[in-house]
This record gives C-alpha cells, structure tokens and sequence, in this order.
C-alpha cells in the first residue's frame, strides 16, 4: 500500500525523515500516523533520534545498506542510537549537511559538486559504490534533487541530459524525471521510497504518484 501523508501539515515529508531498505530515521515526537505509515509501506523499523538537536534528519543523514554518513555536528548520544544499525561517517567542514549533499543507494553515490575529490572518494569508498560530483536540473545538493532506491532513480524535472548520462555511466537502473507537491523539483524534500514502498507528501497530484510509481518500479 502506498499513498501521500503530512507531517504535522507539512508536506515536505523528506526534510524530516530518511529511509533505507530496512530502517526509517525519524526525529523524536513524530506523529504516530506518519511512523505507522512508514512501517506499513515501507516495511521498515523505526529509529528515533535527532541530528545534532535537529529534527531536520532527511537534510542531515544520507547512506545506503553499507552505512550511514552524518553531520559531523551530530552528538555521541544521536550516534550511540545511529551505530547500533550501521557503521558512521561524520561529514566534517562546512559542506555537513549531509542529506542534502548526498544521492546514494546500494549502487552509486552522487555528491555536490563542489565537494572535494578527496572528501568524494572517501564517501564513495565508505559506501562501497561509485561515487560522481554532480548537480541535478544544476540544483548542487543533489540529496534533494533527487530521490534514489536500490529500483530506480527520481530526478528534479530540470535535469538535462549530461546530467543524467553521467548517472547512466555509473548505474544501471532507471532514471525519471518527476516532481513532488503539486510541481516542486526538489523530489527528496517530499519523498520517501525504498524497493518495497514509498510514501510521498500530502500535495503529491495523481500525476506525479504514477511517475513516482513507474521509475520506481512500483506500477501493477
């Protein structure tokens, strides 16, 4: 079962939430309705914690099933919780926010591209995938240009063909276009999905649930 929900009114479910093949990070106090949701269509378990006193957690968490990259302003306690599912990675410096920065499945990494080749390839190798310095429609945080599982690969409506074929040189998935909440590009601010499910924000049109639903694989 997959369909739209709010959080707390807002739409912009995936600024506040980040979700991988087996585990949904939320922030402490999220509506029971929306965790209830998450574990109904994603098949998920819960884990509750904030990042660095935030509740920004899809701005501030990316990864895949290797491990988890973090702001490095998070706190032990938020990386006590975080280590008992993965291995971490602090992102340090000014470029933190690692959500927004980071695209990533089990398959490819695409990281700003402005970051640094060095601080790029250590993501890269920490992850275990390729890794590419990319924008997305030139949105430059790619973590919200984008939403990634292991299925298929949704992309701001803006992206042009260089962008996407650099995508296409390092993984063999599908890649779509979409939007999310009645037009906004920024598909990883209202988005959360994995290979068994997603869930999108509230304002999410038919229109944009069944590209959301073809790239990911998710059509009957």
């Amino acid at each position: 079962m997959t369909g739209t929900i709010d959080l707390a009114g807002d739409p912009n479910i995936g600024v506040y939430a980040r979700v991988f093949e087996d585990i949904a990070i939320v922030y402490p106090g999220a509506p029971a309705e929306f965790t209830e949701a998450l574990v109904r269509d994603l098949d998920v378990d819960i884990v509750t914690t904030t990042i660095q006193g935030s509740n920004i957690i899809g701005s501030l968490v990316a990864g895949n099933s290797q491990g988890l990259i973090v702001s490095g302003l998070a706190d032990d306690d938020e990386l006590a919780v975080l280590g008992d599912y993965r291995d971490i990675m602090l992102l340090e410096g000014s470029m933190n926010a690692a959500g927004n920065v980071i695209l990533a499945n089990d398959y490819v990494a695409a990281v700003h591209p402005d970051m640094s080749i060095d601080i790029a390839e250590e993501i890269g190798s920490f992850l275990g995938v390729p890794v590419i310095r990319l924008s997305l429609g030139g949105i430059k945080t790619v973590g919200m240009a984008g939403h990634a599982t292991n299925k298929g690969i949704l992309v701001h409506p803006r992206a042009n063909d260089t962008e996407i074929a650099a995508l296409e040189r390092v993984v063999d998935l599908p890649i779509g276009l979409g939007s999310v909440n009645m037009g906004t590009g920024l598909v990883g601010t209202g988005l959360l999905a994995n290979s068994k499910g997603y869930i999108a924000g509230s304002a999410t049109t038919g229109f944009e649930l069944g590209r959301i639903e073809e790239v990911f694989g998710f059509l009957e």
